[in-house]
């Protein structure tokens, strides 16, 4: 599959330039990764690099060109020791394998620590945290005027008018752009017909993979219309997104999305139908997750501009429905592709906005506190948010 990355620079070889050193004070430098092949940044390429031989844990970053605002921690005292002794816990491994943790606070870079995988100028792989970018360029596609918020209950056959109304199952018709961000089309499929699927789009030139959702998945009913962990919900939505926007999903992606919030360094690997990989194709650095976690926090303006709409990312980011499933916590909500909870922190209680996945990514948002958390690794347990529930996030509430 084909990884899209915006660089100065196509570069084939592989070489590492990793700084071995904790710099609590900033006078050194975050470790980088000097020069990699654009079309090989994926989870498995991650596995390739060397680990790190310490932790980089820094209370002070430094400024780069990517124009993030930077700050440091509150000097002294119990609270930012927790921090650094939780930075450093990672660093042993002692919960887990992650690569960074990075903290904003009121819109600055306040601390930035690389473990093992973790590089500054190396985009991480995203998994499912794909699907919340998506989201994200859905609020812009609404903001811009190509979507409505009216839209987002329409069938979804109104976006593909060219669907063979007699190869589409049962209630195929109560399926909304509603329902798909939310998890909640209905659409059951066994591996086998998914496999059937996608192997009929890698023969046929132009085949919808639409149509083979709505014609092999089991009838939709109201009581399969509720939270399930599917790969074609988030499918179908880049679909319509390729449909209402001018030119491609892709090109909107990067120049009304990234492009705006001066990410310019990343990668989103294509799916077979030529479209980004809607589940979990993305691969973006620890500081651009920032941004947007930021976006998120500043109800979706962006040095003074409204890139995303304020009423979808409203939506986006609340209450519609509770995951089901086993390994999601029972405290998690869902909205459209972002989970959301109420955590008491102190003696108060916050709603936090997180997009999350496999192997511990992590955008971290309570808007009350003014606060974004970052973390990315490849851990299989993934069991962190504990530590930045207890460790980190009472730092910065108010008594």
């Amino acid at each position: 599959m084909k990884i899209n990355l915006i660089h100065n620079s196509l570069i084939a070889s592989i070489t590492l330039f990793c700084i071995a050193s904790i710099a609590e004070s900033g006078s050194k430098s975050a470790p980088e990764i000097s020069e990699f092949d654009v079309n090989n940044l994926s989870y498995s390429f991650e596995q390739t690099l060397p680990d790190l031989d310490n932790a980089y844990i820094d209370s002070n970053p430094s400024a780069t060109t990517d124009g993030i605002t930077v700050g440091g921690l509150l000097s002294g005292g119990n609270s930012r020791d927790s921090i650094i002794a939780l930075a450093r816990e990672l660093g042993r491994d002692k919960h887990g394998d992650y690569d960074s943790l990075l903290i904003s606070h009121k819109d600055k870079l306040v601390f930035e620590s690389y473990y093992k995988k973790g590089r500054l100028n190396l985009p991480h792989f995203q998994a499912s945290v794909t699907k919340s970018y998506l989201s994200i360029a859905i609020g812009r596609a609404v903001q811009l005027g190509y979507l409505t918020m009216a839209d987002l209950d329409k069938p979804i056959g109104y976006f593909f008018q060219e669907l063979k109304p007699d190869q589409l199952l049962d209630g195929a018709e109560n399926i909304t752009l509603n329902h798909l961000m939310s998890m909640r089309s209905g659409i059951r499929l066994n591996d086998e017909k998914l496999r059937l699927i996608m192997d009929n789009s890698s023969k046929t030139k132009g085949y919808n993979i639409v149509q083979g959702l709505l014609k092999y998945s089991a009838a939709i009913t109201p009581q399969s219309q509720t939270f399930s962990y599917q790969d074609s919900d988030p499918r179908i939505t880049m679909q319509i997104l390729d449909r209402v926007v001018p030119g491609t999903a892709e090109d909107f992606i990067r120049d009304e999305v990234l492009a705006k919030l001066g990410i310019t360094v990343y990668g989103w690997r294509n799916d077979i139908n030529g479209l980004p990989i809607a589940e979990s194709g993305s691969s973006i650095r620890s500081r651009d997750m920032l941004k947007l976690g930021r976006l998120v926090n500043n109800s979706g303006q962006w040095n003074g501009e409204q890139l995303i709409s304020a009423e979808f990312l409203t939506k986006a980011t609340s209450n519609i429905t509770k995951p089901t499933e086993d390994w999601i916590p029972d405290t998690f909500n869902y909205g459209y592709f972002w989970y959301q909870m109420d955590l008491p922190i102190t003696d108060k209680t916050y709603t936090v906005n997180l997009a999350w996945r496999a192997g511990g990514q992590r955008i971290i948002a309570v808007k009350k506190l003014d606060l974004v958390v970052v973390i990315t690794g490849h851990d299989r347990e993934d069991k962190i948010m504990n530590e930045v529930s207890t460790r980190v996030l009472p730092v910065f509430a108010k008594p």
